[in-house]
């Protein structure tokens, strides 16, 4: 049950993440903590299945750390390569 809580606390740094990267307007509102939630699940059942549980602060300490890990870099390099194709599909249309 402790994993919904983990994977909350995944979807809220990516809340963070969207808000604190530029380019918001070339990405859905919710691409970010998808991502989070999704990479912060997977440390936490990761560490589960190393044996870790949710007495230890590791396991927190990873469902912080890991999706910002991946989403911040996921997230930014998904907005650059849409800025990119928004700007050759102008020139190609010549507008």
């Amino acid at each position: 049950m402790q994993i919904l809580l983990g994977i909350l606390v995944a979807a809220v740094v990516g809340v963070a993440a969207h808000f604190a990267l530029p380019q918001r307007p070339t990405r859905g509102v919710v691409l970010a903590p998808l991502i989070a939630a999704a990479s912060g699940a997977v440390a936490w059942t990761a560490l589960t299945w190393v044996g870790l549980g949710p007495e230890n602060p590791l396991i927190w300490l990873a469902a912080l750390a890991v999706p910002a890990l991946v989403t911040v870099p996921v997230v930014a390099g998904l907005s650059a390569a849409r800025v990119r194709s928004d700007a050759a599909e102008r020139e190609r249309l010549r507008l």
